[in-house]
C-alpha cells in the first residue's frame, strides 16, 4: 500500500512567500536559526487552513512532513535529502494543537530551501536559487505506538543498481538496505543490513559471528508521541529518539514484533540463534524474514525495482516501510512510501593508462566507482591515520569546512583521503561532513584502518548525490 498521502503544491509556496515579504530574508545571509524564525513567524494562507483541519480530521496516527521540490524531482539532477523532513505526534484531543505543530512544520521545510547546506548545494548543481519551488508531500507515518514511541517494525531502502555487487550479485540485481525501527536511520548513514534482492539468504555481514557482533545494527530511531518533544529546530530529528538495540528486546521497551529481525549470539557455544527464546546478545540478522521467509520481502522489493525502473527509464531508488504489529489473522503491511530516479551520466570514457611504475602511484584500488578524467589536480587533504581518533571526528569535520573553503575561494580542486566513510551521520562510521564542507573534492577516498573496517558508503542520500556528480 502507499500510505494515505496530501499534496501542497508549489502555489502555495509562492503565495506564502510573497504574502510575507520573505524573498529578502532567504536571499540574505542570515543564519539557519534566524531564517527558521522568520518563515516561522510568516502565516500560511487562510484559505489552506480549513484544507488541514480536513486532513487531520480524518488521520489517527503521526504525519510525516515531507519536501518535495522542483529541483529535487528532477531526472538529470542529484537532489536526495538535502532538504527536511519533519514528523509530528497526532492529539486527536487536542486538533489545535496538532494543527499548530503542522503548520510549524511546513514552514521549517519551506526554510530549509534557504539554509546554509541548501544554498552552496544548488550552487554546486550550478541552479539559481530563484528558481527552486517548494512542494510538500503530507504523509501518514508507518508504524505503531510503543508506550510514548512509534516506529515500523522494518525501514528500507533499495536501489535497482548496486554499486558494489560481491559475487554472484550484478550490478543489475539491486541493493537493499534494511533496519528496525524510523529509516531515518538508514539515510543518515547508520550500520543497517544489506542484501541483495536476488539473493536475500547471502548476506556479507552475517557470514562469520565476529563480523555479525561487529557490523549489525546497534541502536533505532523511534517518535516521541509527546506534543512538547517537537519544537521549531533547524534539526529534523528533533523529537525523533534513539534507543539500543538490546532495549527493543527486554525491559520497558520490549517489543514483541523485534523476534522478526533478530537473532541471539550465545557466547559460551559461540553459535548464534533466530529468534529471541534464548540468553546471549542481541543480534539484528533479519533471519525470520530473509532465510526463513517469514514475510516475502526481498520478493516485493525486487518486484518494485523491477517495475520502477521500467516506468522510470531510468535506474531508482526507492523507501518502503513494514509494520508487522498487526491484529491476528490480519495481514502484515508494506508500505511503498517514495520513489526517485538514480541521475546516471554516461561514464563510458576510455582512458589508457599505459605501464605503471607502482612506486609512481600515490592512490590506488580494485574498488573504484565512477570512470572520469581529473586534469589540473594538484592538491591532496588526507586525515592522517596515526592522528585518526573516531571520538574526534566531528571536530575534522569543522576544520575540513575551513580548508575547502580556501579551495572555493581559489577555485581549485582536490583529492579528498580519509578512513570510514565520509558523509555518515554517525560519528564512529567516518567523518560527518554535509556536502557545503567537501564541495570542492574531485576524487574521494573511503580508506580502510586495520582496525577499522566500514562497509563502503550506499544507501545513504550523501552518496546518491556525490555519484551523481561523478
Amino acid at each position: 500500500t502507499v500510505p494515505k498521502t496530501v499534496v501542497l503544491s508549489t502555489d502555495v509556496f509562492d503565495e506564502f512567500m510573497e504574502q510575507n515579504n520573505l524573498y529578502r530574508v532567504c536571499l540574505s545571509d542570515l543564519s539557519d536559526e534566524e531564517i527558521l524564525e522568520h518563515f516561522v513567524a510568516g502565516k500560511l494562507p487562510g484559505w489552506l487552513h480549513q484544507d488541514l483541519y480536513a486532513v487531520i480530521s480524518v488521520t489517527s496516527v503521526p504525519l510525516a512532513v515531507r519536501s518535495s521540490s522542483k529541483l529535487e524531482d528532477s531526472h538529470y539532477q542529484p537532489f536526495a535529502g538535502i532538504y527536511s523532513t519533519y514528523m509530528i505526534p497526532d492529539s486527536k484531543k487536542d486538533p489545535a494543537q496538532t494543527m499548530e505543530l503542522l503548520t510549524s512544520a511546513i514552514k521549517s521545510v519551506y526554510a530549509s530551501v534557504y539554509f546554509k547546506e541548501s544554498k552552496a548545494y544548488i550552487e554546486a548543481t550550478s541552479n539559481v536559487i530563484d528558481e527552486e519551488k517548494m512542494g510538500i508531500v503530507l504523509q501518514e507515518v508507518c508504524g505503531t505506538m510503543h508506550g510514548e514511541c512509534y516506529y515500523p517494525t522494518i525501514s528500507g531502502v533499495a536501489r535497482s543498481i548496486n554499486f558494489y555487487p560481491i559475487e554472484p550479485e550484478k550490478a543489475q540485481d539491486g541493493i537493499a538496505k534494511v533496519a528496525f525501527g524510523l529509516g531515518k536511520y538508514i539515510v543518515d548513514g547508520g550500520v543497517s543490513l544489506r542484501f541483495s534482492p536476488a539473493y536475500p539468504k547471502k548476506v556479507l555481514q552475517l557470514s562469520s559471528n565476529k563480523m555479525m557482533l561487529r557490523d549489525t545494527q546497534k541502536q533505532y530511531f523511534a517518535l516521541n508521541l509527546k506534543q512538547e518533544s517537537y519544537h521549531v529546530s533547524t534539526d529534523d530529528a528533533v523529537n525523533l529518539v534513539r534507543h539500543k538495540i538490546a532495549e527493543a528486546a527486554s525491559g520497558e521497551l520490549a517489543d514483541p514484533n523485534f523476534r522478526h529481525v533478530a537473532s541471539v549470539y550465545d557466547y559460551e557455544s559461540d553459535v548464534v540463534r533466530d529468534g529471541l527464546n534464548y540468553k546471549g546478545k542481541t543480534v539484528v540478522t533479519f533471519a525470520g524474514i530473509l532465510q526463513h521467509e517469514t514475510f516475502p520481502l526481498a520478493a516485493i522489493v525486487k518486484d518494485l525495482l523491477e517495475i520502477g525502473q521500467k516506468e522510470m527509464n531510468l535506474p531508482i531508488e526507492i523507501e518502503f516501510a513494514v509494520d508487522m504489529d498487526v491484529p491476528k489473522g490480519l495481514p502484515y503491511v508494506f508500505n511503498f512510501l517514495q520513489i526517485r530516479p538514480i541521475v546516471e551520466t554516461d561514464q563510458s570514457s576510455n582512458i589508457e593508462i599505459g605501464e605503471l611504475d607502482q612506486k609512481e602511484v600515490i592512490l590506488y584500488s580494485e574498488s573504484a566507482l565512477g570512470n572520469g578524467e581529473f586534469s589540473g589536480l594538484r592538491d591532496l587533504v588526507y586525515v592522517k591515520p596515526e592522528n585518526w581518533d573516531a571520538a574526534a571526528s566531528k571536530e575534522i569535520a569543522g576544520i575540513m569546512e575551513k580548508v575547502n573553503k580556501g579551495f572555493r575561494d581559489n577555485e581549485l580542486g582536490l583529492v579528498l583521503v580519509g578512513p570510514g566513510r565520509w558523509g555518515s551521520s554517525d560519528p564512529w562510521l567516518g567523518i560527518p561532513v554535509k556536502w557545503s564542507q567537501i564541495s570542492e573534492a574531485r576524487i574521494i577516498v573511503e580508506s580502510g584502518l586495520e582496525n577499522y573496517r566500514i562497509d563502503p558508503s550506499q544507501g545513504t542520500h550523501f552518496f546518491q548525490n556525490l555519484t551523481s556528480f561523478r
